[in-house]
């Protein structure tokens, strides 16, 4: 049904989205809230992590189900809409009634974006919709992070700077979002999204926000770099956070990666230098090493 979808043109595809999303409004009052997000970092495996999740049995993702589809938007571009659409992306309780007794166990449900980190007014939205929410955060190498948040941006057709030019350019291009992002709920800002090489990656004053509205222990902070190095590992520990059965991954391939090239030396240098001390500072609040450079 899925593949017959996929090759569907694209009026179609836009028919059968609508009379799905009708069948899901009316029926959201028989339908649950997320039990999980994988909220970013942006560049540091969200896209995989997700496509491993949408392999387990018993890990349901947006309604209809679908590895192509991993975020609804709601919390940063689509709150106009309200809670009753977003309830509607979900699967009834009678499903996941009927796939709980299947297996064994209970299923889980969530979605993933790695702007649910970065955007401040998410984590406080999110716990308005389920307190009971759990997150996972993969934090990767911020100066490895910013290159490839750079290459997909150029990729993308948005971004007309150098790398140099455009870390230089960071402040002036997002000066005054935040405060229009606070003012407005409903607010997107592409700057906000699209520029912040360099400020993405100070991981923590987003995991402080994270956790002033949710318990240490309905957040797992992971490195990238642990899930590339062991994905079914890493994937173990995942499953015992979400309170379900470990699964063996069909595969462990990287999902969503894009073109690789070289970072230039004076941006490098320079990152390095910037994110050390932040770097150091993170380290001590989680209590651990993160073996980045610097």
């Amino acid at each position: 049904m899925i593949e017959l979808k996929e090759r569907s043109p694209r009026w179609a595809k836009d028919v059968a989205n609508g009379v799905t999303r009708r069948y899901a409004l009316a029926t959201v009052s028989q339908r649950t809230l997320p039990d999980f997000l994988v909220i970013g970092t942006k560049r540091g495996g969200t896209t995989s992590l997700f496509n491993y999740l949408m392999m387990h049995p018993g890990v349901l993702g947006l309604f209809p189900q679908s590895r192509a589809k991993k975020s609804s938007d709601y919390f940063f571009k689509q709150r106009d809409q309200g809670p009753t659409w977003y309830r509607s992306h979900f699967h009834t309780r009678a499903y996941r009634k009927a796939l709980a007794k299947r297996l064994g166990y209970a299923p889980v449900s969530g979605e993933a974006s790695p702007y649910y980190m970065w955007d401040p007014r998410i984590a406080a939205a999110a716990h308005e919709v389920n307190p009971e929410l759990r997150a996972i955060a993969l934090l990767r190498d911020p100066v490895e992070r910013a290159w490839s948040h750079y290459q997909e941006r150029t990729a993308n057709g948005v971004e007309p700077l150098s790398f140099g030019d455009a870390l230089a350019a960071e402040d002036d291009r997002t000066a005054g979002e935040l405060e229009k992002m606070a003012a407005d709920p409903s607010y997107y800002s592409e700057a906000h999204d699209w520029y912040t090489y360099r400020s993405r990656g100070l991981y923590l004053g987003q995991l402080q926000n994270w956790r002033s509205v949710f318990p240490h222990d309905q957040l797992l902070v992971l490195r990238s770099e642990d899930m590339y190095g062991n994905v079914q590992g890493v994937f173990d520990e995942i499953s015992d956070f979400l309170g379900v059965r470990r699964f063996s991954l069909p595969t462990t391939r990287t999902f969503g990666a894009g073109r690789r090239s070289t970072m230039p030396e004076e941006s490098r240098r320079e990152l390095t230098e910037f994110f050390r001390p932040h770097n150091r500072e993170l380290e001590d609040y989680l209590g651990r090493r993160l073996s980045w450079a610097g």
